[in-house]
Order: C-alpha cells, then structure tokens, then sequence
C-alpha cells in the first residue's frame, strides 16, 4: 500500500486560515493553531451580528421616523396607527428615507395619519 502524503494539503489549508486571519492580532494571524482559533470565533461573531444588523437598522429607522413625526405634533406609535387606519402600508425603511430625503411627502404621510386619526 503506497504512503499518503498530505504537504501539499496541510499546507494549502494552513494558507487559506492564515490568509483570513489577516489583520488580527499578534500571533493571532501568525501561528496557524492561535489563527485557527481566532478565526473560529471571528466567525461565530460575524454570524451573529449580520442578524443584530438587522435590528440596528430597524430602531435606527424608528427614531429617524420618530424623530419627524414630531415635527408634526404626533408621536412614533400614533403616527403608524394613523398610516395603519388610512391603509397606507410602508415598510420603516422607506418612511425613513422619506423623512430624510423628501420632507414634503413625509408631512403628506403624516396629514394623511393625523386626518384618519381624527376621524377614527
């Protein structure tokens, strides 16, 4: 039976975690057993927080949207009830951009949910 050598594939793997570890610290992206290890955890890390990305934008989008309903005498959660009454449906993100970039249609979104408030 012939005998395995396997350089060429220790030493391609050793290569690719080297190479992802790069900018950690210290031996961290030196040594292969130490980069193995940071590299596992900086994994666990990037997975969890692209889902905490996700809520991030979302509170961010509500203080924005909160933070120009003011200016309309109406608070976050009466304002979306108005938009909820008038079955106007848009998604925070885009009330959002529209609170920063368009302020004339944001102020016709909140006349809109003041006047279906008041009727409701």
């Amino acid at each position: 039976m012939a005998r395995i050598k396997r350089g060429v594939t220790k030493h391609r793997r050793h290569a690719e975690v080297l190479s992802l570890t790069k900018g950690h610290y210290s031996v961290r992206h030196r040594l292969y057993k130490r980069a193995k290890d940071s590299l596992k955890a900086a994994m666990a890390y990037s997975y969890v927080h692209r889902r905490d990305r996700k809520g991030d934008f979302r509170r961010l989008w509500i203080v924005r949207i909160g933070s120009a309903v003011r200016q309309h005498d109406l608070s976050y959660s009466t304002f979306v009830r108005g938009l909820k009454l008038a079955h106007i449906e848009i998604d925070r993100k885009v009330l959002a951009d529209l609170a920063v970039r368009d302020p004339a249609a944001f102020a016709e979104l909140a006349s809109r949910a003041k006047a279906q408030l008041a009727v409701a």
